[in-house]
């Protein structure tokens, strides 16, 4: 049990995915953030937008001190294309045209 206003943990993640079957050697949480970086980036996202949603600060201090915008809309937008994009993974192929 947890608080409703805690997240879980990675080790939470990591148990669950340990009771699907999934070794070790074969995924990590972090590895999940890293496929959606990866992908959103091809998709053509601002890196700015992909970044906010990981909840990544930026490097830059003089940036993040002045830059408060946070872009909800399109990251909304973008997370709607992320979740068809793995709703059509999971569909499989479509059938071929007749």
């Amino acid at each position: 049990m947890r608080a409703r206003d805690k997240p879980i943990s990675d080790v939470a993640l990591t148990v669950a995915l340990r009771r699907l079957g999934y070794g070790p050697g074969d995924v990590c949480p972090h590895g999940f953030r890293t496929t959606a970086s990866t992908l959103l980036n091809e998709m053509g996202y601002p890196p700015d937008w992909i970044e906010l949603q990981l909840a990544h600060k930026p490097v830059n201090s003089v940036r993040a001190a002045y830059n408060r915008a946070e872009h909800l809309e399109d990251r909304r937008r973008m997370m709607q294309e992320w979740a068809d994009y793995l709703d059509s993974l999971r569909a499989g192929p479509a059938p071929p045209a007749r």
